[in-house]
């Protein structure tokens, strides 16, 4: 840690146990003690804190008349992305994203969303973030809060509520790249709710920003499943892992009289993904409390009801293949 300068032993144990590697070039120059700071990661007060320890304990140091300390921030790493992705609208992509995210989360990852539909953002409703306006820092944009502890950024933010978004390719790929490209630190997971198709966001995203694994949502009518088999084909091409499938509004039970139809058809979202060699990740009713807690702002994955339970255990599927993919092991 010194350089090869000579330091007391004492001192330099302090720095070390304080600084917790984050201090390199360690040196005294007549009374003046000089380091570098690697703050990357760390919020203004925590880098101040850090900083100012480290000077007490220098300046209590005898023989120590002052202590200069250069700081230094590289730009954390970008975290892991999955893309929730479906070949056409209206099949609850959005609603599934958000609710695996808080699933997700709750399983212990350190989870942050995008909304990539950037003409037709929802994210905000769903997570109760409407109207806040991100903040920036540089370059960079600050993540909006929320009360569910997901941290976010979608178009929905930045634009007038009601304000149509009538933009070329080229600027839709620009702000997706400042979403994406915003101050993610403390998140090591960014799941990423894509517009339907396979147009000039989704390539932008993949082209730019590799994810490491793909959900496909689809329901269970023909239809649905042969635009979702467009969507998986994409991702194919472009050498993204499909982590599964998932079949949304598969059957509704009366609350009334307790009897179960299936208005959308039932199985055929598992049936595609046995067919094409993809994992299942499990279904989801199509029930109107998921749609009345979704729409408040309370997605039924942060509490522990029954209508959160869908999205738990598909989380813990992706969760089980995201730490297959870290360790090598066969997923269980």
């Amino acid at each position: 840690m010194t350089d090869g300068w000579t330091i007391d032993a004492a001192l330099a144990e302090r720095i070390g146990v304080l600084a917790q590697d984050r201090a390199s070039g360690v040196r005294m120059k007549g009374n003046i003690l000089t380091l570098v700071l690697d703050v990357g990661g760390l919020d203004p007060a925590a880098r101040d804190a850090l900083a100012a320890s480290i000077t007490q304990a220098g300046k209590d140091h005898p023989g120590v008349a002052d202590v200069r300390i250069a700081m230094t921030a590289e730009r954390a790493a970008r975290p892991a992305i999955i893309a929730i992705g479906s070949g056409k609208g209206g099949v609850g992509k959005s609603t599934l994203a958000v609710n695996l995210a808080i699933a997700l989360k709750r399983l212990g990852k350190r989870v942050g969303m995008v909304d990539a539909d950037i003409y037709g953002p929802s994210l905000p409703r769903l997570l109760a973030s409407e109207g806040v306006k991100p903040e920036a820092q540089g370059k960079r944009l600050i993540p909006v809060p929320n009360a569910l502890g997901i941290p976010m950024l979608s178009m929905g933010h930045l634009a007038n509520p009601g304000q149509a978004i009538a933009w070329r390719g080229p600027m839709v790929s620009s702000a997706l790249g400042q979403l994406i490209d915003a101050d993610w630190t403390g998140t090591d997971l960014l799941v990423i709710d894509l517009p339907p198709g396979t147009g000039d966001v989704q390539l932008t995203m993949i082209q730019r920003y590799k994810p490491v694994g793909a959900v496909i949502i689809s329901t269970p009518q023909d239809l649905a499943l042969i635009d979702a088999a467009r969507a998986i084909s994409f991702f194919d091409q472009a050498k993204v892992p499909v982590i599964g499938m998932v079949e949304n509004m598969a059957g509704y039970v009366c609350p009334h009289c307790g009897g179960v139809s299936d208005p959308f058809g039932t199985g055929g979202a598992e049936a595609s993904a046995a067919q094409l060699g993809l994992a299942f990740l499990g279904r989801v009713p199509l029930d109107i409390a998921v749609r009345i807690a979704s729409d408040a702002g309370t997605p039924p994955a942060a509490q522990d009801g029954t209508a959160g339970q869908p999205f738990r255990a598909i989380a813990e599927r992706v969760a089980r293949w995201l730490d297959a993919q870290k360790t090598g092991a066969p997923i269980g």
